[in-house]
């Protein structure tokens, strides 16, 4: 096997590890060669001698070499490397396509596979296993074993779901493929690793995540707070919590949120109904509250300029639709009016949750609901009829699969499909491509707010001019965003 690429510093990685450094968390792992174990920066085990440790970039490159992962600080919980960068052509593609491999939301109802990727990324399957190999050390079939070997494991420590569900779950075809694989890896079976593993019951399955710090967790909450939906949503900054309902294909329930600061880590709990997606619910989360970004790669870019914003995330979405549909109807009203529309929708057109929890009733109206719903009906919400012909048009456009509003989607081509959508424009087009796709350079350059921030506001082209001051910001514009309208004495985007 390739050596790992880029290389580690073994020394740096091994006093980052005797720091149990936070920072550092999912950046690298550790292999121990007197344990066979792989950890991550952060776990509380007596710390290896220096002798013993082998640095990984990747999980899967530590089970490539055939450590298992450690029971205590679980690797399939830590922060995931950061997806884009501004390395050459051939790292920008391994690491793309790692990003699909990640992304559950990418593939749909087709599993993952090395000609379904290439087709994607427009490249052969050949060109795209050797510079994958080259770049990240595995081939593209190990990475994906690993993630779906990871992901079982998680459910197997938290969930009480059958066996055959959990390997179904993870993207097994098999239950017998599942447990030979897990046998050959772990050296144990599945029902052994439950047991070891086995949580004591709870309301929910319950889940720990991990994020490199700072976060500025109260930005986070109040930003949500200031934008939740009574019946869907609810937001407690000062209590750290935040919940919300969520429909996955044929299944729904809620999602609940508990940070803890002091660990660098959200504690998740997903109702019972959500649990065999669990990875996907994982995925999601992940994007939703920002955890995998990499605060040290955007500050290096962003501090000069907003040199006390190193916490601040990019706040996201578990509903790429549901973000689509707020952002429309967020356009030219204040947030409050837009969270009075947005209610309404919701209790107009949205499902009782089957299992409700406390404040949260209902569950987002789905495409199909809203691109079938009668025009009178919507007037009487109080959305004028510009705003409904955008909305059903991107409630057609999704409902028939025709645009897809999720971190692995292709960024340019759903730029152009949104902008192609009546009433959508440039600044809709890109605050959706900042909170649903996760695309961190996303820049809606005509917000009139972000304009007073940077003091262009009294410009002839106040949009030009803050692209060009926002030029030295790339590739992480969307976050010099988010740093803008935080300002102290900045005014607020008007935007669900």
């Amino acid at each position: 096997m390739n050596p790992p690429a880029p290389a580690l510093d073994a020394d740096a990685c091994y006093r980052a590890l005797q720091a149990h450094d936070a920072r550092f968390d999912g950046a690298f792992f550790t292999g121990v060669t007197s344990t066979g174990i792989y950890c991550r920066p952060v776990c509380r085990v007596k710390t290896p001698r220096r002798e013993n440790c082998r640095f990984f970039t990747h999980a899967a490159q530590a089970e490539g070499a055939g450590f298992r992962p450690c029971l205590r600080c679980r690797p399939e919980l830590a922060p995931q490397a950061a997806p884009w960068s501004a390395q050459d052509a051939s790292a920008l593609l391994a690491r793309h396509a790692a990003r699909l491999l990640d992304a559950p939301d990418a593939w749909g109802d087709e599993a993952p596979s090395v000609a379904g990727l290439a087709a994607r990324l427009g490249v052969s399957d050949r060109h795209l296993r050797r510079v994958f190999e080259s770049e990240l050390g595995v081939t593209p079939l190990a990475w994906l074993q690993t993630r779906r070997l990871l992901a079982a494991k998680q459910l197997l420590a938290d969930t009480r779901l059958p066996v055959a569900q959990v390997a179904l779950a993870a993207g097994f075809a098999s239950l017998r493929r599942f447990n030979a694989a897990f046998a050959a890896h772990y050296g144990l079976s599945p029902t052994a690793l439950r047991r070891q593993g086995a949580s004591s019951p709870q309301e929910g399955v319950q889940v720990t995540l991990g994020w490199r710090p700072p976060y500025d967790v109260g930005a986070m909450l109040r930003f949500f707070g200031q934008r939740a939906i009574d019946g869907m949503e609810r937001a407690d900054p000062a209590a750290g919590t935040l919940a919300r309902t969520l429909r996955l294909g044929d299944s729904a329930g809620w999602v609940a949120c508990t940070f803890d600061e002091a660990a660098c880590r959200v504690r998740v709990r997903v109702a019972e109904a959500l649990a065999p997606c669990l990875p996907r619910v994982i995925a999601r989360v992940r994007a939703w509250l920002d955890l995998d970004a990499d605060p040290a790669a955007i500050h290096a870019v962003l501090g000069a300029d907003f040199p006390h914003a190193a916490g601040l995330r990019v706040p996201g979405t578990l509903d790429g639709f549901e973000l689509a549909v707020r952002a429309v109807l967020g356009q030219q009203i204040t947030v409050a009016a837009a969270r009075t529309l947005v209610a309404r929708l919701v209790q107009r057109l949205g499902e009782p949750l089957a299992e409700p929890a406390p404040g949260l009733t209902h569950l987002f109206p789905t495409p199909a609901a809203l691109a079938t719903a009668d025009g009178d009906m919507l007037g009487q919400l109080g959305i004028v009829r510009q705003r409904q012909a955008a909305l059903q048009a991107l409630a057609r456009a999704v409902a028939g699969d025709e645009l897809a509003l999720h971190p692995g989607a292709d960024v340019p081509a759903t730029l152009a499909a949104l902008k192609a959508l009546p009433g959508v424009g440039d600044w809709t087009a890109h605050y959706v491509a900042l909170r649903a796709l996760r695309w961190p350079d996303a820049f809606p350059a005509g917000d009139v707010a972000l304009h007073k921030a940077l003091g262009v506001a009294g410009q002839p082209r106040p949009a030009q001019a803050a692209e060009a001051r926002a030029e030295r910001w790339r590739p992480w514009r969307g976050y010099a965003v988010i740093r803008a309208w935080h300002g102290d004495a900045a005014p607020k985007p008007e935007s669900l």
